[in-house]
């Protein structure tokens, strides 16, 4: 079983819990969002030795961060856009994350630019540039060669060994490059918020913020329908694109980010991410991702989200058969919409700068990317009621975020904090990556949760009193999660129902069809978990 990291608090009262029972009613800082933001906000307040009760009105990872690319990237593309600050600020955090506080989550990512026939020779040229400066992004920021390799050409049989469904016709070699990939941009949500609770922040889920100020909320349990006030000194809104419905002062240009789920045997032997150049631009390409799951994600597009917010963005056709014709373009396979088994799409929480006439992206003469050279630099903002909102950036990032938001939450209400620790201060299960290698347990538990595998494991034997065999088989022939991880998904991460275990601690949803073959095995991890073998626990 994992020790506790020093100056964590342990026990089911630091634990993530749906609903207010037993919350406290006056706080140093309430923390509204649960979003990779807003956990990272009470990672960071907690460990500074504030009092934190961080909420959100759904459940943890349920907005934008669970329908990223899933990549912990440097900021090649903002460099290539003139963003220096913002570039040199995910390379600082990637390395962070990839070498501090969650190698256990985090990996080296492969990346293949094909130089096939649509791809000119300045387009090479620059392409190449490009990567060359991403590497010195890399060693200025201090991150290593061993975790990070540098960027290399390849001929054209180099290319193809290592993604053998790329068109061959025309293909004169590839640039090869390394990122950062986080496998499960979820879980990384559920593990930052874990490590907040066992330092004894206060982590609720459906608990929802009817009305904020500088120093109360007024919130509603979504379970019971009760409401109650809590006072605070600071209050921080981490609400990410629904920020604005709390501060009328926020402006925001929701950009949509749609991706696609293929079948790994839709492109069989891809091994290496594969960045196909979208015509007509010399920075941007649509991602060919490879997962460990089993499956592939292709994206991703920039497209202005205008309207109201939805709880869960959808994908629109233009966008899925625009993806699937850049592909097309460098594969030897047309892709078809039927090999198309799942798709996503998430808002990103822009700040409104600029008026719609300066939206376009001079590099995309399609006009498909109206906010592709918006910002992603984020922004902490105060508002006239006291309250701290923090809005922008991107899941790389959001320790800094974080940071910059506990500070400007600390001076606006007095708070005698301590200073950030975040940036040397490993989340739960992470280790050195050699240490992580020769761990004994279960490979898939390892690469999702690092050192706490035994402790998944160990749960899960005490909580059913089943035989590893049972608790570590995949629930389905096509869905390699397992029992243990569902049960420790309601014991220690605070899932309260199926929707919680299948689109958020786990990503089955991901896969429409998947999802129901994976109902029984929640349902019963949910009964298990609550001493209700037997009984039926549906999601809402």
């Amino acid at each position: 079983m994992t020790t506790p990291p020093a100056g964590a608090q342990t026990g089911p009262a630091t634990r993530i819990a749906p609903g207010l029972a037993g919350a406290p009613e006056d706080v140093d800082l309430v923390v509204i969002g649960l979003g990779i933001t807003g956990a990272g906000v009470a990672l960071d307040a907690v460990t500074r030795g504030l009092s934190v009760l961080a909420v959100d009105a759904h459940d943890l990872a349920f907005g934008t961060s669970r329908w990223s690319s899933k990549m912990v990237h440097g900021g090649l593309r903002y460099l290539a856009q003139g963003q220096v600050g913002v570039a040199r600020e995910s390379a600082v955090e990637r390395g962070i994350l990839m070498e501090v506080t969650a190698p256990h989550l985090t990996r080296p990512m492969p990346m293949l630019v094909p130089l096939n026939s649509s791809v000119s020779r300045v387009q090479e040229r620059l392409t190449h540039a490009g990567l060359l400066a991403g590497d010195g992004l890399r060693r200025s920021a201090g991150t290593d060669e061993e975790t990070l390799p540098r960027p290399r050409r390849l001929t054209a049989t180099e290319a193809l060994a290592m993604a053998p469904p790329l068109r061959s016709a025309g293909l004169r070699g590839g640039l090869l490059s390394w990122d950062g990939r986080v496998e499960d941009d979820a879980r990384l949500v559920s593990n930052v918020a874990r490590t907040a609770a066992s330092y004894g922040a206060h982590v609720r889920t459906r608990a929802r913020v009817l009305t904020a100020t500088g120093t109360a909320v007024e919130l509603r349990d979504e379970l019971t329908g009760e409401t109650r006030s809590v006072t605070a000194r600071a209050v921080v809104n981490a609400a990410g694109v629904w920020a604005g419905d709390l501060v009328e002062e926020v402006a925001l240009r929701p950009s949509r980010g749609t991706h696609l789920v293929l079948r790994q045997d839709t492109l069989p032997g891809l091994s290496v991410s594969v960045f196909a150049p979208i015509p007509g631009s010399t920075s941007r390409f649509v991602l060919v991702l490879p997962q460990p799951d089993g499956t592939v994600y292709v994206g991703l597009t920039d497209e202005a989200a205008d309207g109201p917010i939805p709880d869960v963005p959808q994908p629109t056709d233009p966008e899925i058969g625009f993806l699937l014709d850049v592909v097309s373009a460098a594969f030897e396979r047309q892709l078809r919409r039927d090999d198309v088994v799942g798709a996503f799409a998430g808002l990103r929480p822009l700040l409104d700068t600029s008026g719609p006439d300066d939206a376009r992206d001079p590099a995309d003469p399609t006009g498909r990317g109206g906010t592709a050279d918006l910002s992603r630099r984020h922004a902490v903002l105060p508002s006239r009621t006291g309250v701290v909102t923090v809005v922008g950036g991107k899941l790389t990032t959001y320790r800094q975020m974080a940071e910059d938001a506990v500070d400007a939450a600390v001076s606006a209400g007095g708070l005698d904090g301590e200073p950030c620790r975040t940036r040397t201060l490993p989340l739960l299960g992470a280790a050195p990556r050699p240490v992580l290698a020769a761990l004994e347990q279960p490979a898939r538990l390892v690469r999702r949760f690092g050192t706490d595998a035994e402790l998944v494991l160990a749960t899960a034997r005490e909580v059913t009193g089943l035989a590893d065999e049972e608790l570590l088989a995949p629930i389905a022939a096509a869905v390699p999660v397992t029992l243990a991880e569902l049960v420790f998904g309601v014991t220690h991460e605070g899932a309260a129902d199926v929707d919680d275990l299948l689109d958020r601690r786990t990503r089955v949803g991901l896969v429409p069809a998947d999802r129901p073959l994976a109902v029984p095995a929640a349902e019963r991890a949910l009964a298990l978990a609550r001493g209700q073998e037997g009984s039926a626990v549906r999601g809402r």
